[in-house]
């Protein structure tokens, strides 16, 4: 009897963590073929209502059908998706080790932003891409460290720690950028084409910059799920106590895992600069919002214990593919912050039901 209630038990964890897995994408492929028969249902019902009368016989959808070409399932636009969400899925990553360990960072965008300025300003003063690009992972680095030491040593909720770094990176942006957009004369190649789409900048079809997100998406998922830190992560977001009274340094892993994030920010600001090729100290403003929206439509729990690098992959090119749906299909700015907040609030649901579940 025992035997085969362990048997059972060992099911349903499989099948939930299965299902976990595969729900992200799955999310992702309804999206993806909502969009593309939006596309198809607008152009052949614009066809019918601009076009003449079709000649008795003659199936007006089978000639439709014939000359349709889809401009929202192209290599093109695929390839767009990729590069407009992978600074959201860079900054996603970091986020992501937050929010498992049961934090929050609402300063990353402002955190994101420092680190172009500091990026721009080196280049500006006629430094190498080496040194500004350091420059800017340090500036990241430096953000996630104050905010791991002012979470553990003040014991506040990070919500409130990091609502008030946020002010403070935004401040020390518009200080190292003197109020002013910084605007580098030269730009080296190695940053400027990170994101780029043409031939000869890509491989594979990809630009360097999204395969770099992958790289490092897939090093993040390693650390997360073979490592000891890995697992002291998940035991800090479940519960804190427990994870205390087991021996796990609770300061020291609140510290490295908002450094990690600062890390990652810092590196969101390197594509941030390859996108805008200048430093704006007020563009983080409102970037932590889809930042942390990947990460909880992509399956993590803002309740600490749960998230997936792959689930935050997916959240990240889910917002992207509806921006880029919405704009095709010639839908206002505001339907796509309608359906993008529809979709939020439906993954936090749908969270707050399995921990119910899961509790009961």
């Amino acid at each position: 009897m025992s035997a085969a209630h362990d048997s059972q038990s060992l099911y349903r964890r499989l099948r939930r963590r299965a299902l976990s897995a595969v729900a992200p994408l799955a999310a992702l492929a309804l999206v993806v073929a909502f969009f593309a028969a939006a596309e198809f249902a607008q152009g052949f019902w614009q066809s019918r209502a601009e076009g003449p009368r079709e000649p008795e016989g003659q199936s007006g959808f089978g000639r439709f059908w014939e000359g349709y070409e889809s401009k929202f399932l192209t290599r093109r636009n695929a390839t767009q998706v990729l590069v407009q969400s992978a600074w959201v899925a860079v900054a996603g990553l970091g986020m992501t080790i937050v929010i498992v360990a049961g934090g929050i960072d609402l300063s990353i965008g402002n955190a994101l932003a420092l680190s172009c300025c500091a990026l721009a300003w080196c280049l500006d003063q006629g430094k190498s891409g080496g040194v500004a690009v350091a420059a800017a992972l340090a500036a990241g680095c430096a953000c996630g460290l104050l905010n791991g030491a002012l979470v553990s040593a003040l014991r506040v909720p990070p919500f409130i720690v990091t609502l008030g770094t946020a002010m403070l990176f935004l401040g020390l942006s518009k200080g190292v950028a003197n109020e002013l957009t910084i605007s580098p004369r030269h730009v080296p190649d190695a940053i400027g084409n990170l994101l780029r789409t043409s031939a000869d900048h890509t491989f594979l079809a990809l630009p360097a910059g999204v395969w770099l997100a992958l790289a490092l998406a897939a090093l993040t998922a390693a650390v997360l799920k073979f490592t000891v830190f890995g697992r002291h992560v998940f035991a800090l977001g479940s519960n804190e106590s427990t994870a205390r009274l087991c021996g796990i340094n609770v300061p020291a892993t609140k510290i490295a895992v908002y450094a990690l994030a600062g890390l990652f920010a810092g590196i969101a600001g390197v594509y941030l600069f390859a996108r805008l090729k200048v430093g704006v100290p007020t563009e983080g403003a409102g970037k932590e919002l889809p930042i942390i929206a990947a990460v909880v439509i992509g399956g993590g729990s803002l309740s600490g214990g749960r998230g997936s690098v792959l689930g935050t992959l997916a959240g990240a090119a889910m917002m992207t593919t509806i921006q880029t749906g919405c704009s095709l299909l010639g839908a206002p700015n505001r339907m796509q912050d309608i359906i993008l907040g529809a979709v939020i609030v439906a993954a936090v649901t749908l969270d707050q039901y399995r921990q119910r579940r899961s509790t009961a």
